[in-house]
Parts: structure tokens; sequence; C-alpha cells
């Protein structure tokens, strides 16, 4: 009787990319020029990013340099030497090329396929190897880094015929209503022409997280964590009657409450 044939364990990988466009092109790019390998999770910030590869133990990482929560290189040095890393960036030459002096590969926005294959095809080898400790190389990444951007500190919006200043201070959240996004304070709201996406990058993250696809929302605003019966979560906020949706995407933000 013919002995059954052995099962070749497939390669598995985790994409942390916070643009989905962006994360569904590289998926496709890498089913096209890696078929054998299979994505086992995606994330859309660092601590996800960081849940995945504990709960999933891929053999590497995608992990985009700037996400929110924590970083990439954050995030890399939690995990190095459990997986091969392969960043996802926008950075300069001289940051480059730091990627080229150490043991770790990049990715650059856009993806393409020829520089997609090329690093797929280092992948490949190294998979070959032991994963290496990589924090040597992480530090000389960070010192190339480009300087973080300052947060904002106040927006210009729109109250009928007049523009007023608000500080961040003062933001309970920020919410998407069709063209424009609605600014709330305690007593009032106006309009501003910045999308949710565009304040995600902007606002510090220490101080405002993004709790929904439309709605941005003030740490120090929240006066409470509301689960219903079907355990969905809302907030409660100090100085407005309203609550504000958790989706489901990112209710990990709260799960330590």
């Amino acid at each position: 009787m013919r002995p059954p044939e052995l099962e070749v364990r497939r390669p598995t990988a985790v994409i942390a990319e916070d643009e989905p466009l962006l994360a569904d092109e590289l998926a496709e790019l890498l089913q096209s020029l890696w078929p054998q390998l299979q994505v086992v999770a995606r994330a859309s910030d660092g601590v996800v990013a960081l849940h995945a590869v504990e709960e999933h133990s891929p053999d590497v990482v995608f992990l985009d340099i700037q996400m929110p929560l924590l970083t990439g290189l954050e995030v890399a040095r939690r995990i190095s030497g459990t997986c091969h890393i392969v960043f996802i960036t926008s950075y300069d030459v001289h940051a480059l090329q730091a990627f080229e002096a150490g043991a770790i590969d990049y990715v650059l926005k856009p993806p393409t396929a020829a520089r997609l294959l090329t690093t797929l095809q280092r992948v490949k080898d190294r998979l070959q190897r032991p994963v290496r400790d990589v924090r040597g190389a992480l530090e000389q990444i960070g010192q190339a880094s480009p300087r973080p951007r300052r947060h904002l500190q106040w927006i210009n919006a729109s109250r009928g015929a007049a523009v007023r200043l608000i500080t961040v201070e003062e933001i309970l959240y920020f919410r998407s209503d069709q063209k424009f996004t609605l600014v709330v304070t305690a007593d009032s709201e106006s309009l501003i022409r910045k999308t949710i996406r565009e304040l995600s990058d902007e606002l510090d993250p220490s101080m405002f997280w993004q709790v929904h696809r439309s709605t941005i929302v003030s740490l120090y605003a929240i006066d409470s964590v509301v689960r219903d019966e079907r355990g969905n979560l809302s907030l409660r906020l100090k100085n407005r009657p309203e609550t504000l949706s958790v989706s489901e995407a990112h209710t990990h933000l709260f799960r330590q409450m």
C-alpha cells in the first residue's frame, strides 16, 4: 500500500498596514507572486499587529512603519528574533541605506510587483536560516528616520459665516458628515473639510483614538464604556448626552477596561 504523501507546510504571513486599500493591494500582489504564502492575519494598528504575531507565530510579517498606537519600529523591537520582518515604508534614501545594511527587507509605498518580487526572493532565502535578532539594525533605521511631525494643536472650523479657532483640548470628538467632518466640543458643533483619515494621521494618538471608521474621540472626553446584551461597545461622554458606537475593529482598544 502506497504511504500517504506528507503535507508540505505553507509559509505564513501577517500584514500590518493601517491603509485598507494599500493592505488589499499588498495582499493581492503576494497572492500573485507567492501563491504558497498564507496570510493568516491582517492588522490596522500596532497593538493588533503585536497580538497577531503572538497568536499566529508567522514566518514573516509585513509591517508598516507608521501605524497608530504602536509604530512598526516598536512592534519590530518586541518581535525581533521570532519572525522575519519586511517593512512597508515611504522613507527617503538615507533611511533605505540603513535597511540595505541590516537584516531587514522593505517595500516602498505604493508596492510594485518588481520590487516586491526582489524582497520575496530574499525572504524565501532567509526562511531557510534561523531568524536573526535585528535590534541593532532597528537602531540604525531609527536614527535615519525622519523626525515625527508635530501633532495638531488647533482646528479652524466654520460656524455659520464665522471661522472659529478650536484648540484640541476643547474637542470631545470628530465625526464624518458626508463631505465634511463635525467637530464637537462641550457646547458647540462646527464643520471642517479634513477627513477622518487625515485627522487620524495628524492628531496625537495618546490623546485621540479612532473608535469607528467615522469617529475619533478624545480620551479625556470618555466617561465610561458600556457593553450591551449583544456585546457591542459604546462610549458615554462627560459633557455631552449622546453616546458613541465602537466598531468591532476597534474594540481591542478597550480590552483592558
